[in-house]
């Protein structure tokens, strides 16, 4: 099970610099996680999560997998991109085939470094992504609308059923809002997805500030902030300079003394997996043996077979039930065997909805 985001941005805001820096932190540690780089524009992250370093300890585990997550470089966007302006159907075509958007946006100066648009207003370069994004939704939602309305009259029940939310979202559109400003209710998201719309999608934006701004951010990323929150979307502060620098270090200790001297608790890609984690709403959970702690991610609201399918096919389709323990539980117990005599374990079946941290252990009869 993938699960992927697009960069994406204007040229010349850093995307491609994140990009290389996340490829390298992630080849870097090669040695004791999966990593790939799938294509020339495409590579497999670890998700930073202190719980599974927790539980290898307990669980002696001699080896430690954790869940990842792909990001895919998309060239840069330019006006016009809707009408195939620049690489325009490239990029169209790219982000429709990702699952969520990691929007970079260009928080400072130099002269170094031409903006495509002659000054720095990250909110302008936003509106022009968006902008761009919606006028391709439109066009092609009109298309299809047009050819379900056909169906409808004919008496297409299921063409019936995509034209109701495919009305409502061509309304949003026309106003100028992304269609993933429609989706009230699960059963509305469902819709949505099915819709394949590129606004759609769930958006981060991540700030690319200065060096010295990397652990506050600045007066234009506090902007970059008060915009996301107003859509209920994320926000992440970083320097990809300053990423492109740690990226290089291998010795922990090293990036710690690097880290330190620039205010940072943590490096900034850390942050932008994490938060493209929780952006696709998934849940992480986890197996825990002697050979080793694995971590795996799961969509959140999945029932027990779904999350043994994950680890493998023969598991969801003999699934017996899940021998369950919530992290908490098996971090205050010690273990496996102390959540047990604690009668910490739950047994399990097939509409168990998996919580993220459960450390789960399937039966199962092929």
């Amino acid at each position: 099970m993938g699960f992927n985001c697009g960069i994406v941005g204007l040229p010349n805001v850093g995307k491609s610099t994140l990009f290389n820096a996340l490829t390298e932190t992630a080849a870097a540690a090669a040695a004791n996680y999966p990593f790939c780089t799938i294509e020339p524009n495409v590579g497999r992250v670890p998700v930073p999560d202190p719980r599974l370093d927790t539980l290898a300890k307990l669980g002696k585990s001699q080896k430690i997998v954790p869940t990842s997550l792909e990001f895919v470089d998309i060239a840069g966007l330019v006006r016009g991109a809707s009408k195939g302006e620049g690489l325009g159907n490239q990029f169209l075509g790219n982000i429709r085939e990702v699952d969520a958007i990691v929007h970079v946006l260009r928080c400072f100066e130099s002269s170094d470094i031409t903006h495509v648009e002659g000054s720095i207003n990250p909110i302008r370069d936003a509106e022009t992504v968006e902008t761009e994004l919606m006028l391709a939704d439109l066009d092609s939602l009109e298309r299809r609308v047009s050819a379900d309305q056909k169906k409808a009259r004919a008496g297409e029940k299921d063409a019936k059923e995509r034209l109701v939310m495919a009305e409502r979202v061509l309304e949003a559109l026309r106003a100028g809002r992304p269609a993933r400003t429609v989706a009230e209710s699960d059963e509305d998201r469902r819709a949505l997805k099915s819709l394949q719309l590129l606004t759609s999608k769930p958006v981060l934006y991540v700030a690319n500030v200065e060096e010295v701004s990397a652990a506050t951010g600045n007066t234009v990323s506090a902007k970059v902030e008060a915009m996301a929150k107003e859509q209920g979307a994320a926000s992440v502060v970083i320097s990809a300079a300053i990423e492109a620098e740690v990226a290089q270090l291998a010795d922990p200790a090293e990036r710690k003394v690097f880290l330190d001297d620039l205010g940072l608790e943590e490096t900034g890609l850390a942050r932008v997996i994490r938060a493209g984690h929780k952006l696709l709403d998934l849940n992480t959970f986890f197996t825990v043996g002697p050979k080793e702690a694995h971590a795996w991610t799961l969509r959140n609201g999945a029932k027990a077979p779904e999350a043994a399918g994950v680890i493998h096919t023969d598991f969801e389709r003999g699934f017996i039930r899940a021998e369950t323990i919530a992290y908490d539980d098996f971090v205050a117990c010690g273990g496996e065997q102390g959540a047990k005599d604690a009668g910490k374990m739950r047994v399990e079946g097939a509409e168990y909805l998996v919580k993220d941290g459960d450390v789960l252990l399937f039966r199962f009869n092929v």
